[in-house]
């Protein structure tokens, strides 16, 4: 069976609520450096990470503690040939409850292990959204990327 992305997922005693407001505090856990809002549905916002990395994300899909999508529009990865890996990908956090605790899964839909960016983009967002949304959910402080 082919993956249709990067999957990680994790459980903490937070509700529902909590947990999806700290996935639209995108600022609080990915990076203070973003433009534009990333808490509405049909926003865009962009993300930049010095000249490694930058792209647009659009809200597609903002379901009140339970689901939030963002569509790749535009991307540009430095630091792979295919310079657009991203573009046309669909950024999936799903909540839902599990045996007392809320679960957050997490899908990078698109990307997969025979794309260039898998190894470093997957170490990535294991370490934002594994770490630094998960510390922001449970202690209220995340790890983002500084503003430059």
């Amino acid at each position: 069976m082919q993956s249709k992305g990067f999957s990680t997922s994790f459980a903490v005693d937070q509700s529902p609520k909590e947990v999806f407001e700290a996935v639209n505090n995108v600022r609080g856990w990915w990076s203070e450096n973003l433009d534009g809002n990333a808490d509405e549905l049909g926003a865009t916002f962009k993300f930049q990470y010095k000249d490694i990395h930058r792209s647009t994300q659009k809200i597609t899909e903002l379901v009140s503690d339970k689901k939030v999508v963002w569509h790749v529009i535009d991307s540009r990865l430095n630091f792979v040939e295919d310079k657009a890996e991203w573009r046309g990908t669909d950024i999936v956090f799903e909540i839902s409850k599990k045996n007392g605790k809320t679960e957050l899964q997490f899908t990078h839909v698109g990307i997969v292990p025979e794309i260039e960016c898998y190894d470093k983009c997957s170490r990535g967002w294991s370490i934002y959204v594994g770490e630094s949304l998960r510390s922001l959910i449970t202690t209220g402080k995340g790890s983002p990327a500084p503003s430059e």
